[in-house]
Parts: C-alpha cells; sequence; structure tokens
C-alpha cells in the first residue's frame, strides 16, 4: 500500500539522483539532461502550471492544471466528472500518464532562423496515477496544490466542506521516472554566420506579477497579507 502524504518526505538516504531510463534520456542534446533530486525539485517548486497527457478513447489528451509536490510525490486535482481524474479511478491499474513542467528563461535569437531558441528549464515525469481517497492525503494534496500556487495561502483560507470535498478528485503521480532538461547561454550560431549584420544574442524571460487588486467586495479594514507582498 503506497504511504500517505503525511508520510512521503525526501529520506536523506534516497538516491541523490533518479535513474535514467528510455523514456526519460532524450534522443536530442542530452547533455542538457538533468536527473538529480536537487534540481528537478527546484524546477517543479518553482511551477504552478503543469501539463497532464494521457490518451483518451485512442488519442492524445493534454490539460493544462494546477499541481502540487509533497516530498516524492506530485498531486493534481479537479472535478470529480473529468474525464482524467475518472479514468484514474477507474480500477486498480491507475491511468498512465506523462506530466510536464516547463520555464522559459529566455529567447535565444541567432543570426540564422535555424539556431534559434530558448533557454528553459523542463521536468518530464512518467508513470501511473492513482486516486487519492485517504481523506488526510487528500487534505494534504490539495493544501499543496494551493500553497504551490502562493506559498502559505492554505493557512490563511477557509478550508473546502464536505460538499466542496465530494465534487473534488485527486490524482497521485510519484516521481519515479524523471529527467530534467535545461538550456543556457547565448545562441550557436555557426562559424560562418558570426559576421551577418544581423543582431544576436539573449532576451531574458521571467514572470512579473503587479500589487495585488482587492475584490470589489472586501471588507477595507483587511490588508494585503505579507506573503503577497514579500519579495
Amino acid at each position: 500500500m503506497p504511504e500517505t502524504a503525511a508520510q512521503q518526505t525526501t529520506s536523506p538516504d534516497a538516491p541523490s539522483r533518479y535513474e535514467p531510463t528510455d523514456r526519460t534520456i532524450p534522443t536530442r542534446s542530452r547533455d542538457r539532461a538533468a536527473y538529480d533530486r536537487e534540481t528537478v525539485h527546484s524546477i517543479l517548486d518553482d511551477a504552478y502550471l503543469c501539463h497532464l497527457g494521457f490518451v483518451r478513447d485512442g488519442a492524445p489528451v493534454v490539460l493544462p492544471t494546477l499541481f502540487g509536490r509533497v516530498g516524492e510525490r506530485l498531486y493534481v486535482h479537479g472535478s470529480t466528472g473529468s474525464r482524467p481524474l475518472r479514468a484514474a479511478g477507474g480500477g486498480d491499474e491507475g491511468l498512465p500518464v506523462c506530466l510536464t513542467v516547463t520555464h522559459v528563461d529566455g529567447l535565444v535569437l541567432a543570426r540564422s532562423t535555424f539556431h534559434h531558441s530558448l533557454n528553459y528549464r523542463s521536468v518530464v515525469v512518467h508513470g501511473t496515477a492513482y486516486p487519492v481517497t485517504d481523506p488526510e492525503e487528500r487534505r494534504i494534496a490539495l493544501d499543496a496544490i494551493v500553497d504551490q500556487v502562493v506559498p502559505g495561502r492554505s493557512k490563511d483560507s477557509r478550508p473546502a466542506d464536505g460538499k466542496e470535498l465530494a465534487a473534488t478528485a485527486v490524482i497521485r503521480l510519484d516521481l519515479r521516472e524523471v529527467s530534467a532538461k535545461i538550456r543556457t547561454g547565448g545562441p550557436n550560431d555557426d562559424p560562418r554566420d558570426v559576421g551577418l549584420p544581423y543582431w544576436a544574442g539573449v532576451v531574458p524571460v521571467a514572470p512579473a506579477y503587479a500589487a495585488p487588486v482587492p475584490a470589489d467586495d472586501l471588507d477595507p479594514s483587511i490588508g494585503v497579507p505579507a506573503y503577497l507582498t514579500a519579495s
């Protein structure tokens, strides 16, 4: 029986890297692949949006959704009517999935169109998703998804009530078959193109958050919480 989320921490005795497999070894640019847990976790923890891929009625489907990480496990939630969440609960075999996370860090502009690229950090997770039915694990998973978006927010919100929990499904995916891939640096122009009269370089890309905008019906005495104003 898989351990609950409360037990899902990264043991200090755990291997420092994920073992590469045929599915996690890139066919191109293998030097950009990384399998160490620290790198994988840092990329996951800097994100809150993932893309969940699976096969439905013989055709591939990829859905954008929020996720949360607890130790060596990822959680995804959605409506109990959601097809992937229903499929994951359709038996002991679970649902084969591929979950991806990507950060774009820069636009790489080369002198030739062929060598244009992106600087990025990405993680790909292959595995089988299973439904979460244990009430305590569901609570931990849902809090983790909220805190993945805004750390500390789950303790500053009303928890879901029974009716809301009944309408919410949660699936888990263990971090076992995992790889990261990273590109950094400038354009890789061919030597013959270096003298061409075209600008080349990197346009850095970073997320930007504007000042929080209060709800129209918010009590004016409630100030902006510190976790939204911390730099």
